[in-house]
């Protein structure tokens, strides 16, 4: 039988460990925005990712690789060097303590290497185990994505 003090301590630790996601996730986005780093630095080798709708890419990614290989990758190909893809504004960042989940809404933006401008606003839920990014699942605009997918070609 669990005492009280052990089944306090116990939520506090889940607490600090929700707080942490949150703060892992928000700096990952900080440093995307800044150029000076990208999110996929806190993606868990065995990450899946789910990306809702009918977009292009929409679907079910069973490895972070699959993921990068078949979406993330040939997306950033198609923006400049000089203005890549990254968020511009970080609407809201949310925690769902129980599921350790952390929702980031945000709004992203890059010149592509056809010299137009893609924007696109995001909703992801990002579950993290010890401060990886375990599942993903993503929410956007697929007319705009698909625009972006079928006009211009990734160098």
């Amino acid at each position: 039988m669990v005492s009280a003090a052990d089944a306090a301590g116990q939520a506090t630790s889940i607490l600090i460990a929700m707080s942490a996601n949150r703060d892992i996730v928000t700096a990952a986005f900080r440093s995307w925005a800044e150029g000076t780093g990208y999110v996929g630095s806190i993606f868990a080798a065995d990450m899946t990712w789910e990306i809702a709708g009918n977009s292009a890419a929409a679907g079910k990614y069973g490895s972070t690789q699959q993921f990068m290989d078949e979406v993330l990758h040939p997306f950033g190909a198609r923006f400049s060097a000089s203005d890549p893809f990254r968020p511009v504004n970080i609407r809201a960042v949310y925690d769902d303590e129980p599921n350790r989940t952390v929702i980031v809404v945000w709004d992203g933006q890059g010149t592509t290497i056809a010299g137009t401008v893609y924007q696109n606003t995001y909703a992801w839920f990002l579950t993290l185990r010890d401060g990886r990014v375990v599942d993903g699942t993503a929410f956007y605009d697929s007319i705009a994505f698909n625009e972006l997918w079928s006009t211009v070609t990734p160098q």
